[in-house]
């Protein structure tokens, strides 16, 4: 099997080690993937301890996008998923690197982009990286002891993007030629729209709840796997609401 620019891109977000990046960057390159994202990774990211521990993937160490936030890495995404090991309280679809990997096959079939995210060694992805995913991936190993490096947990899931090159059954969620589900940037952008007016309206107004409440709604998005124009929809059904709002109040002024 040769390289395959349709996998997942591979999204590490905040790596403490260049080591790290090295050895993450020889896992995917065993496997055939070349997109790594990197987001606020640390200023010396790309020395020569990373190349070294590449140990011959470095041009995919080199040809690493760098981004400032993962909203950015993710933006052109339509399907994102997390590595997570720790229960994180969320509504989300679980899955393991095997069923990920025939369901990013399904969806690769289907000409849609999409990524894993994984968080430093240290304390793994926050909560608020892991609301922009739309599914959850854990590794099931010996529940004693489930212990992963960076490059073990990247080389689990390539792997099995690797090994699962073969016909699957389309997303349950899709019909053929339906509108694949919209890329990320698109759904910030609507969350953003909507953040901003459930502020204006107060319904946020509860300043050490609204980091819950606003991931709450995120990945209650996150599972519709939005189209476009649903995306587009709902920011019309967002607009309307409040011009209905600003109009009513209007009208009740001018009636005092």
């Amino acid at each position: 099997m040769s390289e395959n620019n349709q996998g997942p891109a591979i999204i590490l977000v905040r790596p403490q080690l260049s080591e790290n990046i090295g050895t993450a960057a020889r896992a995917m390159l065993n496997n055939g993937l070349t997109d790594l994202r990197l987001v606020a990774p640390k200023p010396d990211w790309l020395s020569e301890r990373a190349i070294a521990a590449a140990s011959g993937a470095d041009r995919v160490v080199m040809g690493a996008k760098v981004f400032d936030t993962t909203a950015e890495a993710i933006a052109d995404l339509n399907r994102v998923w997390a590595t997570t090991a720790r229960n994180r309280f969320m509504v989300k679809p679980v899955d393991t690197p095997k069923t990920a990997a025939l369901a990013m096959r399904a969806i690769a079939a289907d000409g849609q982009k999409f990524g894993v995210m994984f968080g430093p060694e240290r304390t793994g992805l926050e909560n608020d990286d892991v609301s922009l995913a739309d599914t959850v991936v854990t590794v099931p190993l010996n529940p004693d002891y489930s212990s992963l490096n960076l490059a073990q947990c990247v080389l689990l899931v390539s792997y099995e993007w690797y090994q699962a090159d073969s016909p699957t059954l389309p997303d349950r969620h899709m019909t053929k030629g339906a509108e694949p589900p919209a890329s990320k940037e698109k759904l910030q952008h609507f969350f953003d729209h909507l953040e901003r007016e459930l502020d204006e309206c107060g319904f946020l107004r509860i300043a050490d709840k609204r980091p819950v409440m606003v991931r709450n709604i995120r990945n209650l998005f996150q599972r519709a796997h939005l189209t476009g124009q649903e995306v587009q929809t709902l920011h019309g059904i967002v607009h309307e609401l409040v011009t209905y709002r600003h109009r009513k109040g209007k009208q009740q002024s001018g009636g005092d």
